[in-house]
């Protein structure tokens, strides 16, 4: 299932477009969460083969990305 990060953080939809804008790192980050949902939801689908260990793993840092963004989120 895909979690785009507006869906994940509806209340801090205007922060999240800010600060893409305005945050170079922000950016980066949402960047890399979006590539890494995307390659879990193609996972996930049966769309990629990929074996139980590495989908755990990119689950594992998709939930680490998400978890710095909010805390962005929270301190702006």
């Amino acid at each position: 299932m895909h979690h785009p990060l507006v869906e994940e953080f509806p209340e801090y939809k205007d922060q999240l477009h800010a600060l893409k804008m305005s945050n170079s790192h922000f950016r980066r980050l949402a960047h890399e969460y979006e590539g890494i949902d995307k390659s879990v939801a193609r996972a996930e689908q049966g769309i990629e083969t990929v074996n139980d260990d590495y989908l755990s793993e990119i689950k594992k840092e998709r939930l680490h990305l998400k978890d710095l963004i909010f805390q962005m989120l929270r301190n702006q």
